[in-house]
């Protein structure tokens, strides 16, 4: 984990950069912003600590004492289900040293105990067991309970935060998407796969290309012949963007006769890809100032259904595919952004609004940092 970063300590920030701008006149982000290290610092402090973060979902925490482990802001954070059936997180840290008290990534446990010195935690973050602490003067174990962390689900999917107090609550991030892609729901899906991919890209870049079809030509081939290409629409909200086209009624990307493809894209980093029976969930998550891993979720109805096991085999194959296309070409990107040749670009009004809004609200996180510290 790196330092907090103060604005002091960052590199110099033109106040025209952070101001808002329109993507028929505005310029894309200074290169800088991918690649200078310090850079990773800054996007945890001011956006990944100060957003709603997807997690997980429902179906990995069944029972009560089930639990699963994830990053958030380089912050090490355990999500359960209490013996009450309530879905609460809190820091992966014991107060006692900041020992951890989980190792595995997923368990069910009876209570919580720090891995270093056995400190012990009920489920619902009260101090319980403290061995050898008998001698110990004005130790009142109501006061070193684990740190709790904001926990909402929408849809079946959890989302944690950090600093919910600076935030927009979580309806208002993602008001309009359930009526939007109705009578889909996402809470009916069931977690059949996970697939994680290292990308060697700064985070940005990767979700930069996530926001547009315009590369998909080009970049995706077989992908383009699925997709129509000439119906592609952006729509954006205030937090997150749709992009959504029509299906092809021949396409090898999901065997259905016809139907829509929507991509959801909720601010800073996390994806829905939406498709007839069953939904993809991507979350982009730094690793450093040049590298990210993209985990992917594969969600389905009725996954013991007959022929199951073969469309979700396909549909991997299919993504993997995609993903190693889009893997080599941020790569490339990456290493053309710390070019001498590049700082910074200009946006297609009809094919890149999805990252000028994204990089809209980037800067407003930058904004909203560097005044508040």
């Amino acid at each position: 984990m790196q330092p907090r970063i103060s604005p002091a300590d960052l590199p110099s920030f033109d106040p025209v950069d952070l101001e808002p701008t329109d993507v028929a006149t505005s310029t894309t982000i200074p290169s800088a912003w991918y690649v200078d290290p310090r850079f990773h610092s800054v996007d945890r402090d001011a956006v990944m600590a100060r957003t709603w973060q997807g997690v997980g979902h429902v179906s990995m925490v069944p029972n009560p004492g089930d639990f699963f482990t994830a990053t958030v802001a380089d912050n090490p954070v355990v999500v359960l289900r209490d013996k009450d059936g309530e879905v609460r997180a809190f820091y992966d840290v014991c107060r006692h040293r900041g020992g951890p008290l989980v190792l595995e990534a997923r368990g069910c446990v009876k209570a919580l105990t720090c891995k270093y010195h056995g400190w012990t935690y009920r489920l619902d973050g009260t101090l319980r067991g403290v061995p050898q602490f008998d001698r110990t003067e004005l130790f009142d174990k109501q006061d070193y309970g684990l740190v709790p962390i904001r926990a909402e689900i929408w849809q079946g999917l959890i989302f944690v935060n950090l600093t919910p107090d600076l935030t927009p609550p979580l309806a208002a991030v993602l008001g309009g998407i359930s009526e939007r892609i109705h009578p889909n729901r996402l809470d009916t899906k069931q977690l059949v796969r996970r697939v994680d991919y290292d990308v060697p890209a700064n985070w940005k870049v990767y979700v930069d290309n996530f926001l547009e079809g315009y590369h998909i030509p080009h970049v995706h081939p077989e992908l383009n012949k699925a997709l129509d290409y000439l119906a592609y629409t952006t729509e954006l909200g205030p937090w997150y963007s749709l992009q959504h086209s029509p299906l092809m009624a021949d396409n090898v990307y999901t065997g259905d006769q016809g139907g829509e493809a929507f991509y959801y894209w909720i601010y800073p980093n996390f994806m829905l890809n939406i498709l007839p029976h069953r939904v993809q969930v991507n979350l982009v998550v730094p690793n450093g100032p040049d590298r990210c891993t993209v985990l992917f979720w594969y969600y389905y109805d009725d996954p013991e259904a007959p022929g199951r096991d073969r469309q979700i085999a396909e549909d991997v194959a299919y993504s993997d595919m995609v993903q190693v296309e889009d893997r080599e070409i941020c790569e490339r990107v990456q290493a053309g952004l710390a070019s001498r040749a590049y700082d910074r670009g200009r946006f297609s009004v009809d094919m890149e609004s999805g990252v000028h809004h994204f990089q809209q609200l980037l800067k407003g996180s930058y904004r909203a940092w560097q005044s508040t510290g």
